[in-house]
């Protein structure tokens, strides 16, 4: 016979489509270039794809690319100037993920001071 575990009733949990709503984001950042173009903005704030290729370190057509994907997951938002389109964060709470991140995995404040992981 087992003897019941202590947190009985057994937790909730999250649900599956709440789960790949949340994780949903997370995928979109996992990748470095586009991490890169993410942490341009938070520093930077608004730019165009130009400023945001010279300052991720990328090609424009890979930055334009991978703007696309942030901003089919919400991540970024566009809007025309002229002729130029100019990206910033939709959400503000991007900022405080990535800070917790870097912190947590990083060590300290090293992306915000040398603008780069070290």
């Amino acid at each position: 016979m087992t003897t019941p575990h202590e947190h009985s009733p057994l937790p909730v949990g999250i649900s599956a489509e709440d789960a790949a709503s949340l994780a949903a984001p997370f995928a979109v950042l996992a990748d470095p270039s586009r991490l890169r173009i993410v942490y341009s903005l938070v520093e930077g704030g608004a730019m165009c794809v130009s400023d945001i290729a010279t300052v991720a370190a990328l090609g424009e057509s890979a930055t334009s690319h991978q703007l696309a994907k942030l901003r089919a997951a919400g991540v970024v938002r566009s809007e025309r100037r002229g002729r130029e389109i100019w990206y910033s964060l939709a959400d503000s709470h991007v900022r405080l993920l990535l800070d917790l991140a870097a912190e947590h995995y990083l060590g300290a404040d090293t992306i915000a001071a040398n603008g780069e992981a070290s």
